[in-house]
C-alpha cells in the first residue's frame, strides 16, 4: 500500500524530553564552562555558560567549554560569498562588497545598498523572510519587508553572483542549488576534503547551515585571516564595517576598533568570530565564541574586549550594566595570556560600583 499521506513522526519530534541520536550531542551533553558572572556586590547573580576556541592555521591553541557542535549561522556568509569572489570583484563598488557579507541592522543605507545589487525588476526572485529593522529609533510602525531582512545584502549578492555565472537562481536557497555545492568546496578548502557534516539545516534566512564544531569554526576563521589577501572580503568588511553589522553591534565595533588586523562576525543563536591578523601568529588566528543559551551581545562583547586585549588591541566596554559588575573567567585565553588579561577590567573610571550601600551589617541586630 503506498503511502499518500506525512506522517507525523517524520514532521514532529517524538519526545517532548528530546530523543538521542548516534553522534549528535545534545546542549545537556556538552561541557560548557561559566565565561562571564555578572556580581552585585560580590554575590553572582548571572553566569554565563559557553564555549571559546582559539586556532592558528590548522594547529589548535586553546579551547575552553568543550568542542561544542553547532551551526555557523551567518558567521559563514565570508565563506559563501567566496563562491562568487571573481564574479563580484569588478561588477560591484566596496560598499556593495561590505553590504555582501552582512547581518545587518535594516537601516535606510543598508536596504539601499542591498537594492543596489540588483536591478528592480530581479528583486521579486529574492527569498528572505519579511522583517522589521533589528534597531529602530523611536516609535515606527512599519510594515515587514524583505529587505529589512539582516541577510537581504548577503542574498541580493548571491543572485547577482548566479546571473554573472549563468546559473539558473530558480531555488537558490535549496541544498541542491550550485551555491550550496560550490560553498561545500569552500568549505573543503578551510577543513580538509574529509568534513562531513552531521547535519544540514535551514537557517533563519533560507539558506542551508552545516552543523560544525567550534573548533571547525575557529580553524575557518584562522584561514581567513591567513588567506586575507586572496580576495576582497577582508578588504570590504574593514572598509564598511558599518555596513556589516550597523549602530552599536559589536563585529562594526571591533573592526572599527582594531586598525585593519581584525574582521569579525556574529552568528546568531550566540556567535562570534574573529579573524586575527598578528604577528605572533603568522598563519592566521581564527577565534570563536559560542554563547550556551544564545545570542547576548554584552557578555560577548565583554570577552572580546578580553580576548583583543592580550593581543593587543583595544575594544571599549559595552553599556555598563545596572547594579552589577562583569567578571571575565580566566580559562577564556590561553594561560599565557592569563596576566594580561587581569589588566583588562570590566568596568570603566566613570562607572562607579552603585551595587551597595556604605555601611556596615555587623553593625545592626538581626
Amino acid at each position: 500500500m503506498s503511502r499518500d499521506f506525512i506522517d507525523v513522526k517524520d514532521v514532529y519530534p517524538g519526545d517532548p524530553l528530546g530523543e538521542a541520536q548516534a553522534g549528535i550531542p545534545t546542549g545537556r551533553d556538552v561541557e560548557w564552562e561559566p565565561l562571564v558572572d555578572y556580581r552585585r556586590n560580590g554575590v553572582s547573580e548571572n553566569t554565563i555558560h559557553g564555549a571559546v576556541a582559539w586556532f592558528s592555521g590548522d594547529q589548535e591553541v586553546h579551547s575552553f567549554g568543550g568542542n561544542v557542535l553547532c551551526y555557523g549561522r551567518s558567521m559563514m556568509k565570508p565563506f559563501y560569498i567566496k563562491a562568487f569572489s571573481r564574479e563580484l570583484q569588478d561588477t560591484t563598488d566596496w560598499r556593495q562588497k561590505a553590504i555582501a557579507v552582512s547581518s545587518h541592522n535594516g537601516s535606510a543605507e543598508h536596504v539601499e545598498v542591498a537594492q543596489s545589487l540588483l536591478s528592480e525588476s530581479e528583486w521579486g526572485l529574492m527569498q528572505t523572510p519579511l522583517d522589521l529593522p533589528l534597531v529602530q529609533f523611536g516609535r515606527q510602525v512599519r510594515r515587514p519587508r524583505r529587505w529589512y531582512n539582516n541577510s537581504s545584502g548577503h542574498h541580493a549578492a548571491l543572485l547577482k553572483g548566479c546571473h554573472l555565472k549563468g546559473w539558473n537562481r530558480a531555488g537558490y536557497t535549496l541544498p541542491s542549488h550550485r551555491i550550496f555545492q560550490e560553498y561545500s568546496k569552500v568549505i573543503a578548502r578551510y577543513l580538509g576534503a574529509g568534513f562531513q557534516p552531521k547535519r544540514i539545516a535551514r537557517d533563519g534566512d533560507g539558506l542551508p547551515t552545516v552543523a560544525m564544531t567550534v573548533k571547525d569554526l575557529a580553524r575557518c576563521y584562522a584561514g581567513l585571516a591567513k588567506r586575507r589577501d586572496e580576495d576582497w572580503i577582508w578588504e570590504a568588511m574593514i572598509r564598511y564595517p558599518d555596513l556589516v553589522g550597523g549602530f552599536n553591534r559589536l563585529d562594526t565595533t571591533v573592526m572599527k576598533s582594531c586598525g585593519g588586523q581584525v574582521i569579525a562576525k556574529e552568528g546568531a543563536d550566540g556567535l562570534l568570530g574573529l579573524g586575527i591578523h598578528h604577528a605572533d601568529y603568522p598563519e592566521g588566528l581564527g577565534v570563536v565564541i559560542k554563547i550556551a543559551h544564545g545570542w547576548n551581545p554584552q557578555a560577548t562583547w565583554y570577552l572580546a574586549r578580553g580576548i583583543l586585549g592580550v593581543l593587543g588591541f583595544e575594544l571599549r566596554n559595552p553599556y555598563p550594566l545596572r547594579r552589577q559588575k562583569a567578571f571575565l573567567v580566566p580559562g577564556v585565553v590561553p594561560a599565557t595570556h592569563l596576566e594580561k588579561l587581569r589588566q583588562i577590567p570590566t568596568w570603566d573610571e566613570w562607572d562607579p560600583d552603585i551595587d551597595r550601600w556604605y555601611f556596615d551589617p555587623n553593625e545592626m541586630s538581626w
